[in-house]
């Protein structure tokens, strides 16, 4: 069965991965508090005034993070390392977690959220 709440979900993999999604999980609600939290797509997701925020996931070899082609391509320059799919990157447990990329990340989604809400 797939893990309906987000703490089912990060207390399904070993510690030393819960702990890497637990700092994911923090930053992402550090930058965008008024988030709401839910599942979508199996994985953790978040939502601004009902529209997609990001994702993440963690895989056998990488914790997945899904801000949009938008904040991707805003990033592409500091993301040329990972390896990236449309709106994906892959960040790999052999590397140091790239939290302050990641907030970046996460912070210039809010902002297009945020502008939008606005209009």
């Amino acid at each position: 069965m797939k893990p309906t709440t987000v703490d089912a979900y990060l207390a399904a993999f070993a510690p030393d991965v819960q702990a890497l999604l637990a700092q994911v999980r923090a930053m992402i609600l550090e930058q965008a508090p008024d988030a709401a939290e839910n599942m979508a797509y199996g994985m953790p997701a978040y939502k601004l005034w009902g529209k997609p925020l990001v994702y993440f996931a963690a895989y056998p070899n990488h914790i997945g993070l899904y801000a949009t082609p938008n904040a991707h391509a805003a990033f592409a320059e500091a993301l040329a390392g990972y390896k990236q799919g449309k709106g994906s990157v892959q960040f790999p447990f052999s590397e140091p977690l790239p939290l302050a990329l990641m907030a970046r990340m996460v912070a210039h989604r809010a902002a297009e959220l945020a502008e939008a809400h606005a209009k």
